[in-house]
């Protein structure tokens, strides 16, 4: 009964090792891939600093793995303060939808949100609404966050997923460049001196 029970045990032990480094090498591929992703949100990020003065906040949706919807602030431009990066975002996918034929709701409760600044309340009550399967974020969002501010998850029940901090030096220097020389359409009262 001795040996068979130290054959026993070696056997879990290798089951758990395997596991560990099975979970291990998953969560490696994981961030790899959603630092991946984040390099695309940051570049749309990029692109609404340097084109259109605005907010550096970019966002992707993925879905099956593949970049469906991406975007930028276009509050300034527009003049229309629901001009977030997440919502344009959504408006793309519903036109993916549209356009192929597939239900909606359904597509949203499969697609990876990642964009480089935490969303703000009205953002994550929207993703959260949707039924979003996961939000990767870079930085915080100290000011306007549904997740650092108000957690917005508290107040919906939600399935989402929520996970931070990916890149977020590069998204907190971005937003520092921009808040340097202020929002253009802030009020005075909010410009830097």
């Amino acid at each position: 009964m001795g040996n068979l029970y130290k054959f026993w045990s070696y056997d879990i032990f290798i089951c758990i090792v395997c596991l560990q480094n099975y979970l291990l090498s998953s969560t490696a591929y994981l961030v790899h891939k959603m630092e991946k992703f984040m390099s695309e949100a940051l570049e749309e990020a990029k692109k609404a600093l340097r084109e259109f003065n605005e907010v550096p906040v970019g966002c992707v949706f993925v879905y099956k793995n593949e970049i469906i919807a991406r975007g930028h602030n276009l509050v300034n431009l527009t003049k229309n303060p629901t001009r977030h990066a997440e919502f344009v975002c959504i408006d793309k996918v519903l036109h993916y939808c549209k356009i192929n034929q597939l239900d909606f709701s359904d597509v949203f409760k499969e697609i990876i949100v990642v964009v480089n600044v935490e969303p703000c309340v009205m953002c994550m009550s929207a993703l959260y609404d949707l039924k979003i399967k996961e939000i990767y974020y870079g930085c915080k969002n100290d000011r306007f966050g549904g997740s650092t501010v108000v957690n917005v998850a508290n107040l919906v029940k939600t399935d989402t997923t929520l996970i931070g901090e990916i890149n977020d030096k590069e998204a907190m220097d971005l937003l520092k460049q921009f808040y340097a020389t202020g929002n253009p359409l802030a009020p005075i009262s909010a410009k830097p001196l």
